[in-house]
This record gives structure tokens, sequence and C-alpha cells, in this order.
């Protein structure tokens, strides 16, 4: 079973039924076989933006990751760690965190992002 940790810009596209989520991506989210893990980090910057007023939501949070199906992955001291051992290619401390995870962890990030692709974990 393949293991996946998705970018926050996923979770909003997947739940939002967005197109610009491609074909490959919503094939990893519907199989049954994936593990699909969502980083608090992400509700965390999702519970900024919406304060901010930058991305307004039409739902709860807990709802978001009740209707995901997704596991939450906490962040832990190894995670940290792995945080303050990465070469800065991206300011976002989200971003950041979530490579961290998926470093520590062995997952492969779900992500759009281009500056992602410079780390060394697996990307899709």
């Amino acid at each position: 079973m393949e293991s996946y940790l998705v970018d926050t810009h996923i979770f909003i596209w997947w739940l939002s039924e967005d197109k610009k989520l491609n074909k490959s991506t919503q094939k990893i989210l519907k199989d049954p076989n994936s593990h699909i893990y969502v980083s608090i980090a992400t509700l965390w910057e999702i519970s900024i933006k919406n304060t901010a007023g930058k991305l307004p939501l039409k739902t709860t949070i807990t709802e978001m990751v009740s209707f995901s199906g997704f596991e939450l992955l906490s962040i832990n001291l190894s995670h940290v760690l792995n945080l303050g051992k990465l070469p800065i290619y991206h300011n976002d401390p989200f971003d950041r965190m979530l490579i961290a995870q998926a470093k520590a962890e062995g997952l492969t990030l779900l992500t759009d992002d281009r500056k992602i692709k410079k780390y060394d974990i697996k990307v899709i």
C-alpha cells in the first residue's frame, strides 16, 4: 500500500472537485489501496487563511477532514528536527513542514508546487 501526504492546495481541490486536480492525482486519491494523510500543518494554514479572509470556508475544518476520509498527520519532534535540516529552496513555512513530514515518514507528497520538487523526497 502506498502512502501519500496531500499539499494544502491538493486537499482543497479534492474537496471542491476542482478541475485543476489532474487525473493521475485523482486516481491516487480515489484508490482504496492508497493511504492518504492530511497534515495538521495544512489545517493550520487553512484556518489562518480563513481567518484572514483569503480562503472563505463553506464548512468547518472538522467536516472537511471527515468528508475527505484522509488520516490526520500530527506534527512531532522528528518532523521539527527534519525541518531544521532542509535546504531553503522554499520559504513557505507550511510547505516546509509538509516536506519535513514527508521525509520523516517516507511519504510521497502530492503537490502542484514546482519548488517542492527540488527537495530530496518523493513527489507526484
